[in-house]
């Protein structure tokens, strides 16, 4: 339309607006200055470690180009070389994300051998996000009831009263979830339901988050299981569900429909949002059960199967993580160890940032608003413990002393 109405030149500057209000969340601190959080992951010794590269304030407009120029900046300052970023991670936003302007594209203009990866968290996000009319209504009727309750103290204190007099397991709603009797069978069925899909879904977030998390580790989704599940009539995947079905004379049938919808919707936005084919990091995640991938050159699949075929590897790699697992090849067998060292490499989420900003907001309070915040946020992240000795010895004690 903007094409059509004004030209193609306004209708590419429409489309570096992100579409939704929480794509890009400008991370500011009590004081509304704009940080530029950046971690890093690398080869130390026998292990891959993560840490704060930097945190510096954004002064002007946060642009891709402004990023970028903090950025290598930084490198330079610090002896660092552009052509040893192999990977860069973060969310979709456009800043970031743009495939011409963002800051993926400058840095691959950098560094050509820098892979950019969405972050998982904020991909699994979006495509759980989308539920339909059915399950919608639901959705917005028990947002009313728990705002309704949340809202009102007298409410929220007689509601705990009655749960405790119930001797029910909570006393208290956690989540703001618009209001409705929930006297329907239909409306508790799909409301078990979205009990189940959103608990797994929080479990696979959980299993997302923190330090040390890899490309391979990104299992497949259980979704086409829970589907065939369904199509026969069992809803033990569902533990809500299967239990209300259990403990009441509701027929699951009427609603396992909109759950199969619902699942298969699921599946289409998962295949949207994860278009890579996860198997080809099957060699990684376990060497000894994978066939070698086609990608691998005659030299590269002649020493995999010398890998595969060593007994003491095969004893070590259960006991040790992925990263410590495949250093430790490096050291015997560098062609295959450096490849699947570039694959460990990458961060798979923004997770370190998003704590980083946490951190932030626990450090820099109203009290503290002109605390600049770089070398205590150091400090309070980093995984490095100080080298007193050496601190020391650079500090004249005093005559006196």
């Amino acid at each position: 339309m903007v094409s059509v109405m004004l030209d193609d030149a306004s209708a590419a500057k429409l489309k570096t607006i992100p579409l939704s209000n929480d794509t890009f969340d400008e991370a500011t601190d009590s004081s509304k200055d704009c940080l530029f959080i950046s971690y890093v992951r690398f080869d130390l010794t026998d292990s891959l470690c993560e840490d704060l590269l930097f945190c510096k304030y954004v002064r002007d407009r946060a642009r891709a180009e402004e990023l970028f120029k903090m950025l290598d900046c930084f490198l330079f300052e610090n002896g660092l070389t552009r052509e040893n970023c192999i990977g860069v991670c973060s969310d979709g936003a456009q800043t970031m994300a743009g495939k011409r302007k963002g800051l993926q594209a400058l840095i691959k203009k950098a560094s050509a051998n820098a892979e950019w990866t969405h972050c998982i968290i904020h991909r699994e996000a979006l495509a759980s996000r989308q539920l339909s009319p059915e399950l919608s209504e639901v959705m917005t009727d028990i947002i009313g009831v728990v705002n309704f309750i949340k809202t009102r103290p007298l409410k929220t204190r007689v509601f705990s009263a009655i749960c405790e007099e119930m001797g029910a397991e909570h006393q208290a709603v956690l989540f703001h979830s618009e209001e409705r009797w929930l006297s329907r069978g239909n409306f508790l069925g799909k409301l078990a339901y979205l009990s189940d899909i959103f608990g797994k879904l929080n479990e696979l977030n959980l299993q997302l988050e923190g330090k040390d998390k890899h490309l391979p580790q990104v299992t497949d989704r259980k979704l086409v299981m829970w589907g065939r599940r369904l199509d026969e009539g069992n809803t033990d995947s569902l533990e809500n569900l299967h239990e209300f079905v259990d403990t009441t004379d509701y027929d699951a049938i009427s609603v396992i429909p909109h759950i199969k919808q619902h699942i298969s919707s699921l599946m289409g936005y998962f295949k949207k949002y994860f278009p890579e084919n996860n198997s080809q990091y099957d060699w990684v995640r376990d060497p000894f059960s994978a066939p070698a991938p086609t990608g691998f050159s005659s030299a590269e699949e002649d020493k995999f199967i010398d890998m595969t075929s060593d007994s003491t590897l095969r004893l070590r790699f259960p006991s040790q993580t992925l990263s410590e697992f495949w250093l430790s090849v490096e050291k015997q067998y560098p062609l295959l160890g450096q490849r699947a060292i570039g694959i460990l490499l990458p961060f798979a989420t923004s997770y370190l940032c998003e704590t980083g900003f946490s951190v932030v907001a626990a450090l820099k309070t109203k009290y503290r608003s002109q605390l600049n915040i770089e070398q205590e946020l150091r400090v309070a992240v980093s995984c490095f413990k100080p080298r007193f000795e050496k601190l020391c010895t650079a500090k004249h004690a005093h005559c006196s002393h």
